[in-house]
């Protein structure tokens, strides 16, 4: 009699593997059916992305010169306080050497006294603190015990000044990275905009900023204003002389600039230096009405003052614009102005 077989059944575990595999495949071809394509950003919705970007990259520019001038001042500060320590150090030890030779002399001459016996052994200002001894002193070791003890007390706020300005040393020095981070990140993110526009895309946006450059009238009304100092005139004529300087964030010169490093730099060859972040050149310098600028002045724009240029007469400013543009002239009023500030008042 002929066998029946029943046929061999597919393992539970290959059965839920094949149902598995089936279900995500159906599930990323419904996926790439419904995921609409990328949309390409138009070249001036790419503009209008990457203007604000470089606007946030001088922000955090503008913030990060003023961490760096802030750790340049501290260096300095904690350098000088080390020094003043360093002396003060030696001229304490010179006190206390005189005092141990009017201490020998006076063992020599028939012993010493108990209460200089206790400042050598311990902390002069617990000596002093006991103001009855005093008395058993001579009028020299008083003023030699006090000329130590003040020597001593200012070591010691010198010593303490120094280690705060060191913590804050270190905060300033975490916010420089910080900020550095940030101006690169928007720089870098607004050139991957600009990477994905065509060679003709990128050419037509070029020659379109560069006509309204030209064509700037966002001209400023304008008093009879004096003219320029000597200084002032100097300061345009240094400014002048970096005409097509590419820009670079914290840049000071002399091959580049940032909007901030180009003024600042102009008026220290001139021989005023000024604060290096336009933020504190709208805080520390004199201001002047808008009608009342002349050549020389500095025009400070946006509610932060994040930017800043220098005018130079007949209502335009030179100035450094942003990241992949060179310090170059346009309207004064191409910008919301904050406000105009003069270094040679």
């Amino acid at each position: 009699m002929a066998s029946h077989r029943r046929p061999k059944q597919p393992s539970r575990t290959r059965v839920t593997v094949l149902t598995t595999a089936a279900a995500a495949a159906v599930a990323l071809s419904a996926n790439a059916a419904n995921a609409a394509p990328s949309e390409k950003l138009s070249k001036d919705e790419v503009k209008a992305k990457v203007d604000k970007l470089y606007e946030q990259a001088e922000q955090a520019t503008e913030k990060y010169n003023g961490a760096k001038e802030k750790q340049q001042k501290l260096q300095k500060d904690i350098s000088t306080i080390q020094d003043n320590v360093a002396r003060g150090q030696e001229e304490l030890n010179k006190l206390r050497d005189g005092l141990g030779s009017l201490a020998t002399a006076q063992y020599r001459s028939g012993g010493i006294d108990a209460s200089v016996q206790l400042f050598l052994s311990s902390d002069p200002d617990d000596y002093l603190d006991k103001a009855s001894t005093l008395d058993q002193l001579s009028s020299q070791q008083v003023d030699a015990l006090k000329k130590i003890q003040d020597k001593q007390r200012e070591l010691a706020q010198e010593r303490a000044e120094a280690t705060e300005k060191l913590k804050d040393l270190s905060a300033t020095r975490t916010e420089l990275g910080n900020k550095k981070k940030e101006v690169q990140s928007k720089l870098a993110e607004a050139q991957r905009l600009l990477n994905t526009l065509s060679a003709k895309e990128k050419a037509q946006l070029a020659e379109k900023e560069q006509r309204a450059n030209r064509s700037s009238t966002e001209r400023v009304e304008l008093g009879d204003a004096p003219p320029a100092s000597g200084r002032a005139q100097a300061a345009f004529s240094a400014a002048q002389t970096r005409l097509g300087s590419p820009y670079v964030y914290g840049a000071t010169g002399p091959s580049s600039f940032d909007c901030s490093g180009l003024t600042s730099q102009a008026w220290a060859t001139a021989g005023r230096p000024v604060p290096r972040t336009s933020q504190e050149q709208w805080r520390q310098l004199e201001r002047v009405d808008v009608k009342d600028m002349r050549p020389g002045d500095l025009v400070i724009y946006f509610d932060d003052a994040s930017h800043v240029g220098m005018y130079i007469g007949d209502g335009a400013i030179i100035h450094a614009p942003r990241p992949g543009r060179t310090v170059t002239i346009a309207g004064a009023g191409s910008m919301p102005i904050l406000g105009v500030v003069r270094p040679d008042a």
